[in-house]
């Protein structure tokens, strides 16, 4: 978390003034490439539609599901170290929780999933965050 204290040229550092460094540069192409392996990264033969990792998980009922929802939130927790503000932070959790619970659902729960990617609407919110920073 940010402390009051910290400043960068001058100003008191908030959420919306943090630099991205190295590290947050790492977090973010880690990001990227979870966001598309759990959500895009097999296309379908013969169609335009892609699915990820996290739809192929949610076929085992309970393990699945909650896997996927394990890496999500470690995307999650990444996004509070780098100083997203908590009101993106409620979005991303929303669309998480959304992705579990309906994610959860045997057979509809796959289908969700093939069109819901969570994992890319969090990138999105995050790359609103972060804007020309990135």
């Amino acid at each position: 978390m940010l402390m009051p204290h910290l400043r960068q040229f001058g100003k008191p550092m908030t959420a919306y003034t943090f630099p991205v460094d190295s590290s947050t540069s790492r977090i973010l192409k880690r990001w990227r490439r979870l966001a598309w392996m759990m959500d895009s990264s097999i296309r379908i033969p013969g169609t335009s539609l892609r699915l990820g990792l996290d739809a192929i998980l949610s076929i085992a009922p309970g393990i699945g599901s909650l896997a996927g929802t394990t890496i999500s939130a470690y995307m999650l927790v990444e996004a509070v170290r780098i100083g997203v503000p908590l009101q993106k932070l409620a979005r991303m959790g929303a669309n998480i929780a959304i992705d579990a619970v309906v994610g959860a659902v045997p057979v509809g729960g796959f289908f969700f999933d093939m069109f819901f990617k969570s994992n890319m609407r969090n990138m999105a919110i995050l790359r609103e965050h972060l804007g020309d920073r990135l």
